[in-house]
């Protein structure tokens, strides 16, 4: 007891000291006012501040920070689109004139957050409004980056910056994703008729290109081989008069009658006809008067061939 009343100034110089100090946590910057008014800023670590005249307003962290958000928009034929989304946030910079728009640009956080959720749902509300429900899923990106651009410059003047916007979720009522898969379903149907009936086309189509190719090429054989036919029929009779020629002029020679020739030809086509007729019926005189005159008119035939030349 006797020690007390030395123990008293110490424990108040103690207090009085610890007063002038102040400790700023890693990553975050302490906001100092004095009499209400904004006097400076604190970064981490341990600061020296006027004691009971000098106090913390507030201490700002310039960590990032995330919040999730569902809501849900209307497009412009009046399809609800539900989001899921998640904003990524932070202090613009550590600048004194940043850090003064983040301390009192707003009454406390919780007013900050709802301008900031509001604003995101504002404008990604704004963007769904000007397409149609088909297109959505496939903006996912452009509706990122018209939020983006939307709230960059706004809240620069608050001094946070977006970091990121990712979207999770975008999901339709019920009965729209039913009526959608209807027409995804007869989208692709329609799809596989069209390539049936291009597959049916192009095999039809090269089909009749064989076909006529097919057509042409026997077209072009049987012309080589009706010339070739009839190369064939001009030898063999060039050979038979040249044949009867010879035989005719050895007969003068011989000083024989040259229609013996003609009379053995026509034995000869008698013979063909019996034994290639396949039971066809062929009827021929083959009387001798007959013979005698078919052998007059052939021989009248050469003569005729002979005055003409």
């Amino acid at each position: 007891m006797t020690n007390l009343p030395f123990l008293i100034p110490i424990i108040l110089i103690v207090v009085l000291v610890l007063s002038f100090l102040v400790t700023v946590q890693q990553g975050n910057i302490a906001v100092t006012t004095i009499f209400g008014k904004y006097r400076r800023i604190m970064t981490p670590g341990l600061n020296f501040r006027i004691p009971f005249i000098e106090r913390v307003f507030k201490v700002i962290s310039i960590q990032n920070r995330s919040i999730e958000l569902q809501f849900q928009a209307i497009t412009l034929d009046q399809a609800n689109v539900h989001f899921k989304a998640m904003v990524l946030y932070s202090v613009l910079n550590r600048e004194e004139e940043t850090i003064k728009n983040v301390a009192f640009k707003f009454m406390d956080e919780r007013n900050f957050m709802q301008a900031l959720v509001r604003s995101i749902e504002g404008s990604v509300r704004a963007f769904v409004a000007t397409q149609k429900q088909s297109e959505i899923l496939s903006l996912r990106n452009e509706i990122i980056n018209h939020v983006k651009e939307q709230l960059d410059a706004q809240l620069e003047t608050w001094g946070y910056h977006l970091q990121d916007l990712q979207i999770n979720d975008i999901s339709f009522d019920e009965e729209i994703i039913k009526s959608m898969a209807k027409v995804v379903a007869s989208s692709n149907l329609k799809a596989a008729a069209e390539n049936e009936g291009q597959a049916l086309l192009i095999t039809k189509t090269k089909a009749a290109e064989a076909e006529g190719n097919a057509i042409k090429i026997s077209a072009e054989a049987e012309k080589q081989a009706a010339q070739l036919r009839g190369q064939g029929v001009a030898l063999f009779r060039e050979e038979v008069a040249k044949g009867m020629a010879q035989a005719a002029k050895e007969m003068e020679d011989a000083n024989l009658d040259a229609t013996f020739i003609l009379f053995s030809m026509w034995t000869e086509s008698i013979k063909h006809f019996a034994e290639n007729g396949k039971g066809n019926t062929i009827f021929l005189d083959g009387s001798t008067d007959n013979m005698q005159r078919t052998i007059q008119q052939l021989m009248s035939v050469t003569k005729e061939s002979k005055i003409t030349k």
